[in-house]
């Protein structure tokens, strides 16, 4: 049998909760209607600055999921330097990433070392059909206005490679 003391003690304070909840407003936003501002750096989907990619492969490799799909293919490009020979590049032919599989864990874009994948705020992509989630590198580069800049150095920090 319960203890009446702690019951009404425990009802007391749902009753506050109630009270309070019911002056200040509801925390609840009514979505379709009115839409939130995510926070500046949230993770919603992953974007791709196709300039950079190299097609190295390490972010399929990374991917618990396997959710990436990356082709390429090899060109000629011109020396560095005057006389030299010519140099092979990665040209990006497809790159995919299907978010039906894809759990957000955000090692791929950790992994990437031509910072070719960012964190996109971005969370209104939702399709009727399970296979549209399977978005090529067209969609994820349009996903890459979205993308907020990188906050500044904090007073006293070195940049990447310089000291």
């Amino acid at each position: 049998m319960p203890k009446i003391p702690g019951l009404l003690k425990g009802l007391g304070v749902t009753l506050n909760t109630l009270k309070r909840t019911a002056l200040d407003g509801a925390n609840t936003v009514q979505y379709p209607h009115e839409k939130e501002a995510p926070p500046l750096r949230a993770r919603g989907v992953i974007a791709l600055h196709e300039d950079n990619c190299t097609s190295c492969m390490l972010c399929v490799r990374s991917c618990p999921d396997w959710c990436i799909y990356i082709e390429g293919h090899k060109e000629l490009a011109p020396p560095r330097r005057a006389g030299g020979k010519p140099r092979q590049v990665n040209k990006l032919d497809r790159f995919d990433i299907d978010y039906a599989l894809c759990m957000y864990c955000g090692i791929c874009v950790e992994v990437c070392p031509f910072d070719a994948l960012f964190w996109s705020p971005e969370y209104e992509y939702s399709e009727p059909n399970l296979a549209d989630l399977l978005h090529d590198k067209v969609k994820l580069g349009e996903w890459m206005a979205t993308v907020p800049e990188a906050p500044a150095y904090e007073v006293g920090a070195d940049k990447k490679g310089k000291k």
